[in-house]
């Protein structure tokens, strides 16, 4: 939909950037009709709204003129939940503006207030913080806003969720009575329509791509994965995407720390977001993510809020949302501005009903499937190194002189290995991961007998060598996780592992005689994680124990006679 009835300063600056569709939320809030009205906005993240409010309030400044007069006290006063967001959205606002001789500027923690204080005696039409570094300015008499026009509240939702609901009310409160609030919210949940009854007059609804409806522009994929698969499968979808760009969540800090240290170690070019980064350690991430430097970002879904990458092309949730909501958020950081992007879900077989239920909550579908395998990741290796641009570039004289040299002394087919193992080289290497098998609409096949439905495809065949671990049942020991750890640490594949026996504190597997002695090299011994390997000196037979299992007391009709003290007891007297 192409702009309509916007201001010619703010026409030439959308054209200077070549903007000539307007999204949705910026073609809602043009409307002639809501001029000067208050608005609640629910729009989807990485909908436009900073121009759309942007474009809303230039009637408030502009008035009828073609530029704004020379700065002063603040005309407009624009509130985010995150340092990000804020200098994001007076960057944007700087270029749509800039026609109109606006001075923006930003008040956002992390920065020096002292230099924030002596912007804001220089003078500013629009000014853009967090609100407790707005509300510090205002009870210092450095903020003045007497002459304020109009209140924005971006990402409201965010706000409440963070703790802001106190400095939010200061600032509501503390604003001119005739202002003109602007919230704009991914959801609208009672508390935001409550903020809203309280401090807004009579303001105009706009539901634009409501938060609640899936976001076309993204494709979502559900993957399963087996307990502790969670780094291995993150790695693989890594490798099998070889996305430019791609953010993955996680919970907590600690996870956030592990999985980058891992990702680090394997070769990424990977960052991390969270909540212990001072102001300078995420000025520096966030400009390796933009500059190129790194592809990857783990971060918490606090950390990343108001994280501006416009070209992300990959959305990890390592682990799962706590809520719709957030999925939401997390999601909507990808398929922006009219590009495709993918959000990934990581399904352990235990959460399979939160998955689902999370996606039904957003309303949105998602695909099933297993991670990405070795086999598929190599292939697209092979893909990409064939049309890698470098092999159509015209080759340098010199080039070509050694290129000649190498084949006096080599054949082709040795110099092209010898180039698909230098390029593998730089390649993280793909993880063995284990499916654990579970359909999206699966269910138990009841017909079919137990053994039968546990049966594993078979291992090797022929001669094999018996191995241990300390591990058993009392460890939760269990061949879903057993296989990929088994074949990781050992350096083999599953059709290399044949019998695995669980007993009470240990386990015991054969390995094919093939494949003996390279898995007692890179196996045999105690890893971090104080799990032990070693060759065992006989094969497991009758005189091992398997779990004992817990029987239950028997069940008796003669209450009498049994009692609750058991059968055969006798009560203890009454004394007196």
């Amino acid at each position: 939909m192409p702009f309509s009835s916007t201001h010619p300063a703010l026409a030439k600056a959308l054209a200077g950037r070549s903007y000539t569709q307007a999204t949705p939320v910026q073609a809602a809030t043009q409307d002639p009709a809501l001029d000067g009205k208050d608005l609640i906005v629910s729009a989807k993240t990485g909908s436009g709204k900073t121009v759309a409010y942007g474009l809303a309030f230039a009637s408030d400044l502009l008035k009828s003129g073609d530029t704004l007069p020379p700065a002063g006290e603040p005309l407009a006063l624009v509130v985010a939940p995150t340092r990000e967001l804020a200098l994001q959205v007076r960057s944007e606002l700087e270029w749509l503006y800039a026609e109109a001789g606006a001075r923006v500027v930003s008040c956002v923690g992390g920065m020096d207030p002292r230099a924030e204080q002596r912007t804001l005696q220089a003078g500013a039409h629009i000014v853009v913080g967090t609100p407790g570094r707005l509300r510090d300015h205002l009870e210092r008499g450095r903020l003045k806003i007497a002459n304020l026009q109009v209140l924005v509240l971006d990402e409201a939702d965010e706000m409440l969720n963070l703790g802001f609901r106190e400095d939010l009310e200061f600032l509501l409160e503390a604003t001119p009575s005739s202002r003109r609030t602007l919230l704009f919210s991914a959801t609208l949940p009672k508390t935001v329509l409550a903020m809203a009854k309280r401090y807004q007059r009579q303001a105009q609804r706009l539901q634009v791509e409501a938060a609640t409806g899936g976001h076309s522009d993204i494709e979502y994929r559900a993957v399963r994965i087996a307990p502790n698969e969670m780094e291995h499968a993150v790695v693989n979808l890594l490798r099998h995407a070889d996305a430019p760009s791609a953010i993955v969540f996680c919970n907590t800090r600690e996870t956030v720390r592990h999985l980058h240290a891992g990702l680090i170690e394997r070769g990424f070019s990977a960052v991390s977001l969270s909540g212990e980064l001072g102001q300078n350690e995420r000025n520096h991430t966030m400009q390796a993510l933009r500059d190129g430097r790194a592809r990857v970002c783990v971060a918490t879904d606090v950390a990343a809020r108001g994280l501006d990458l416009p070209s992300l092309d990959l959305v990890v949730h390592a682990e799962l949302p706590n809520d719709a909501e957030t999925l939401q958020h997390r999601s909507g950081r990808t398929g922006r501005a009219g590009r495709k992007g993918v959000s990934v879900l990581l399904v352990p077989v235990s959460r399979r009903r939160k998955a689902e239920r999370l996606l039904a909550e957003a309303s949105v579908s998602a695909k099933w499937g297993a991670a990405p395998s070795p086999e598929e990741i190599r292939k697209l290796d092979d893909m990409r190194l064939a049309s890698d641009p470098i092999l159509l570039e015209p080759a340098s004289e010199q080039d070509i002189a050694t290129a000649q040299f190498l084949l006096e002394s080599r054949s082709a087919e040795e110099i092209a290995a010898a180039l698909v193992r230098i390029y593998r080289s730089r390649l993280p290497a793909p993880e063995d991961v284990f499916d654990p098998g579970f359909a999206r609409d699966a269910k138990p096949d009841y017909g079919k007998d137990k053994k039968e439905r546990r049966e594993r495809p078979a291992g090797p065949r022929g001669a094999t060598t018996w191995f241990f671990m300390n591990i058993g049942k009392r460890n939760n020991a269990d061949p879903k996780w057993l296989l990929p750890m088994l074949c990781r640490r050992g350096r083999i594949t599953r059709d290399d592992i044949g019998a695995i026996r669980i007993f009470e504190r240990e386990t015991k597997f054969e390995i094919s005689q093939e494949a003996a002695q390279r898995f007692a090299s890179a196996a045999v011994g105690t890893d971090g994680d104080d799990i032990t390997i070693g060759q065992s000196d006989r094969v497991p037979g009758a005189a091992d124990k398997a779990a004992p299992r817990r029987s239950k007391p028997p069940f008796s009709r003669d209450k009498e006679k049994a009692g609750k003290f058991g059968a055969g007891a006798k009560k203890p007297k009454r004394k007196g």
